[in-house]
């Protein structure tokens, strides 16, 4: 079940099944970088606004699941319209700036979105744009990206499958509902 906060400024509500903290795992494939498994956190908050505030930290994982290195760092802002039409202002770690457009499916928590803009620095890599599709699945957020470069035609270069990471204090407050020894719960 999603939960819109009460706090949430109307315009997100649509959005509501973002909020929150996530982790979970993916793969990293594409032309002329290292094939990878990789960790991945993102959140997606917000503060009143008309707009989620999104960030994304991954890392490389060895074949034990431990971090290896950071591999991409992103943050934006996230906007939908009445239309549900997705807007969204993105930069990378990597010195690119991105300007995504999209929308909601209808009657079901997917976002497909496409990049309008792309601006890099001098050292960043070749990028020409991307498309990526997010959606909310059984509890989980999955997302897959696919990018272009002058180079390399649009494909697939990212997925991942992240849970919602649970904050103790919203369970923890069911905990006095317990009685004093515990056991009796069980019973």
């Amino acid at each position: 079940m999603i939960e819109i906060p009460s706090d949430l400024h109307p315009d997100l509500v649509p959005l509501a099944f973002l909020l929150g903290n996530w982790q979970g795992a993916g793969v990293s494939d594409f032309p002329g970088s290292e094939k990878c498994n990789f960790g991945q956190e993102v959140t997606f908050s917000h503060d009143g606004r008309p707009f989620l505030e999104y960030t994304s930290r991954t890392w490389v994982l060895d074949a034990e699941g431990n971090k290896v290195r950071p591999l991409e760092n992103e943050s934006g802002y996230w906007r939908v319209d009445a239309d549900r039409k997705v807007e969204i202002a993105m930069a990378r770690d990597a010195g690119v700036i991105e300007i995504w457009y999209g929308e909601l499916a209808d009657k079901k928590p997917q976002i497909d979105l496409v990049t309008d803009a792309v601006a890099r620095l001098g050292s960043a890599e070749p990028y020409s744009g991307g498309k990526r599709l997010y959606g909310y699945v059984k509890g989980d957020l999955m997302w897959v990206g696919e990018k272009t470069t002058p180079e390399v035609p649009l494909r697939p270069y990212m997925s991942a499958q992240l849970k919602k990471v649970v904050d103790p204090s919203e369970w923890a407050k069911d905990l006095k509902d317990l009685p004093d020894d515990g056991i009796a719960f069980f019973k």
